[in-house]
């Protein structure tokens, strides 16, 4: 954690009471974004791609969450903002940038596509690793993963989807908050897991952020989150 890091939170999807900075990220928001479907149904991908467009869905474990209603144009102009920044970076390199709806297959072990019971769309995701690109989209867990809070996930965002990606490896997850003016990073330690993450608000201190999956990229937030309405 940077000096900057002040309020950073590390979210425990399992805990029933939100820690301490994620409750004031959701203060004032709807509280949505909870699943469509009962818990004891469960879906895999081969069912999800049976469902109707324009529809869109994440499953998490086997559970359907809904993506509706559509983002916001605020968090539009920020998604847009980020990747174009991602992508102009990533001119001649190895690694890709994709931009949802971009479905990013998750699997517990070697079960074939059709098996696979978490497919979720971050807003941005960056693979390094061509292997793992699909016709469809991606197998296997992204280098970088963005999501951009809207009302309708930002519970999703900051519990399930953090454990998911902590869980799958994703190295380094990017959550914006818009609303707030700030970004969390959190990157995976030597130990596999997350640690308590860096927060900036552009706000109070106006440094860039930096990655360190993507050697030489970074961001002012302030470029980022300021002239949005």
């Amino acid at each position: 954690m940077s000096g900057s890091g002040k309020g950073a939170f590390r979210p425990e999807a399992q805990s029933a009471t939100l820690p301490e900075g994620v409750s004031a990220i959701l203060e004032g928001m709807e509280r949505m974004g909870d699943p469509a479907v009962t818990p004891r149904e469960r879906f895999t991908y081969r069912q999800y791609l049976s469902w109707p467009d324009p529809e869109r869905w994440e499953l998490i474990d086997g559970q359907a969450w809904s993506m509706s209603p559509a983002p916001a144009r605020r968090h539009q102009i920020v998604v847009g903002r980020l990747y174009a920044a991602i992508y102009d970076f990533l001119k001649g390199k190895s690694c890709q940038a994709f931009v949802a709806p971009f479905d990013v297959l998750l699997p517990q072990g070697g079960e074939p596509d059709g098996e696979v019971d978490t497919v979720v769309q971050p807003d941005i995701v960056v693979y390094c690793d061509k292997s793992k690109l699909t016709y469809a989209g991606a197998r296997g867990a992204p280098d970088l993963a963005v999501e951009v809070l809207s009302p309708s996930t930002s519970k999703k965002d900051l519990a399930e989807k953090f454990a998911l990606y902590e869980r799958q490896g994703v190295r380094e997850y990017w959550v914006v908050d818009p609303g707030n003016g700030a970004v969390q990073v959190w990157r995976l330690e030597s130990a596999g897991g997350y640690g308590s993450g860096e927060l900036r608000d552009f706000v109070r201190d106006a440094s860039p952020i930096v990655s360190r999956v993507l050697e030489g990229f970074s961001v002012d937030p302030a470029e980022l989150l300021s002239d949005l309405d």
